[in-house]
């Protein structure tokens, strides 16, 4: 069993005694206080989050823009300097091997910011791809990552920089900032479907600007809430709502997929489900009995038979309800319509409802 990796506050985790788990292969915590605690912290003030455990992958070159409009779903060419974009790496059947944001940080120049647990594959799965003029490097080591989220985020961070964040949009970013006096990328963006920002730091001050926000009244956050504030906001995770088995078509992420910008991977099929629909869908549902919809549960129509399985659940510390995603057969969904999740030994009724599930 290889040795789990960890981020620049991990002494600083178990000094503080928080709850740590295995996560994508790096030691992260779950928890600090509790999920419930954490997830309010969010949706009603501010809280922050260790998320450099996500990758960075550095893509130059004179043929920058064309490499990643062959490797990646978006339109590359939409990008500037200050705008960044939300996208996929797909396979040639059209499955998302991740969904990742990228930075254009200045001509042939991008930062892609994969998943944590999907670095490596990512990385190697750009080497791989030949007859392009480019260099791919993983510069992840480089990079520290800190996510300050909630209503109250854009005053927290703007106490301590002179870079305006008022009108600063969602995937607008800022390079060439400081925070406190220390160099960061700003990414007006989050996994929360709150307000906030993604500050990119050297390893080394990662630390002193995870205390800087927490000793102003960021409340410490781990993965527990994280999860549940995501999918609140109807926000997919790949591993489970995204996989190389799932089209971000069935996932209902085509907004991300421009499939007449050209040839890259995965178009051909992916074009076919944009004009003449997918065989699945990602479906937002909540239980209307008693019960947690957890991932792999089967979903069942009023006959028994199997439509689909859950890729997500979770009780909803803000709505008090149980919701999550189900992929289904495309032919079975109907807003409102009923119908029964095996949950261990009971069938449970739920129903298809809009997605997001929260909306600020």
């Amino acid at each position: 069993m290889s040795e789990l990796k960890r981020t620049p506050l991990n002494d600083y985790y178990h000094e503080q005694g928080a709850k740590l788990v295995d996560f994508g292969g790096w030691e992260m915590p779950v928890q600090f206080s509790s999920i419930k605690e954490e997830h309010t912290a969010v949706r009603e003030d501010v809280g922050i989050f260790d998320v450099s455990h996500m990758g960075e992958i550095l893509v130059t070159g004179n043929q920058a823009e064309e490499f990643l409009n062959y490797a990646l779903t978006n339109d590359i060419s939409k990008l500037t300097d200050v705008k960044a974009q939300y996208t996929a790496i797909t396979n040639e059947n059209g499955g998302v091997i991740d969904d990742l944001v990228v930075y254009k940080l200045q001509e042939n120049e991008y930062l892609l910011i994969p998943n944590a647990g999907n670095t490596d594959t990512d990385f190697e799965w750009l080497k791989s791809i030949e007859g392009y003029d480019v260099t791919v490097e993983n510069v992840s080591s480089d990079y520290g990552q800190l996510a300050i989220q909630g209503p109250n985020a854009r005053a927290l961070v703007q106490k301590f920089t002179e870079t305006d964040l008022s009108d600063l949009k969602m995937f607008n970013f800022v390079t060439g900032a400081q925070v406190d006096g220390k160099d960061v990328i700003i990414s007006q963006s989050g996994y929360t479907g709150e307000d906030g920002f993604e500050l990119y730091t050297k390893p080394e001050d990662t630390l002193a600007l995870w205390k800087l926000f927490v000793d102003n009244g960021a409340v410490e956050c781990g993965l527990g809430a994280r999860d549940t504030l995501r999918l609140e906001a109807g926000l997919p995770l790949h591993g489970q709502d995204l996989t190389p088995e799932i089209s971000p078509i069935e996932a209902r992420i085509g907004f991300a997929v421009k499939v007449d910008k050209g040839d890259f991977i995965g178009q051909p099929v992916l074009k076919e489900q944009k004009e003449n629909g997918a065989p699945r869908r990602l479906s937002a549902f909540e239980i209307t009995g008693k019960g947690i919809a957890r991932t792999d549960y089967e979903v069942l129509d009023n006959e028994g038979n199997k439509v689909g399985y859950v890729t997500s659940g979770t009780q909803s510390p803000t709505t008090k309800r149980s919701i999550g995603f189900a992929l289904v057969d495309t032919d079975f969904y109907e807003l409102d319509k009923e119908f029964v999740i095996q949950v261990r030994k009971k069938e449970v009724p739920a129903k298809f409802v809009k997605s997001p599930f929260h909306k600020n």
